[in-house]
């Protein structure tokens, strides 16, 4: 695949990410806003981050473990995700990197 290719591929799939986004704020707006409503969408982006973290941790071995204890951890004390995120990512390159990978 060229760089070219990959770059359209990228473009293509922040378009459809982003219509996805857009069409589903857009869509939101026709639907009744009852309390049970507002829960769900409220706890619907935590959900879908543990739906996508878990299965990755469970495969990623003992650097996915510490990535995400780093993380939690991290999430706790600096109380923003991404630099939470960000330090897992790298607490699982330094596992990598000096304990050797799974």
């Amino acid at each position: 695949m060229s760089t070219s290719q990959a770059l359209l591929v990228v473009f293509a799939m922040a378009l459809v990410t982003y219509a996805t986004r857009a069409g589903g704020i857009f869509l939101v707006g026709f639907v009744p806003m009852s309390a049970r409503t507002e829960n769900f969408l409220r706890y619907l982006a935590g959900a879908v981050l543990v739906a996508l973290v878990v299965p990755a941790t469970v495969r990623g071995g003992p650097e996915g473990y510490v990535a995400v204890g780093v993380a939690i951890l991290a999430r706790l004390v600096l109380r923003k995700a991404l630099p939470a995120i960000a330090l897992g990512i790298l607490a699982a390159a330094l596992w990598r990197a000096y304990m050797g990978a799974s």
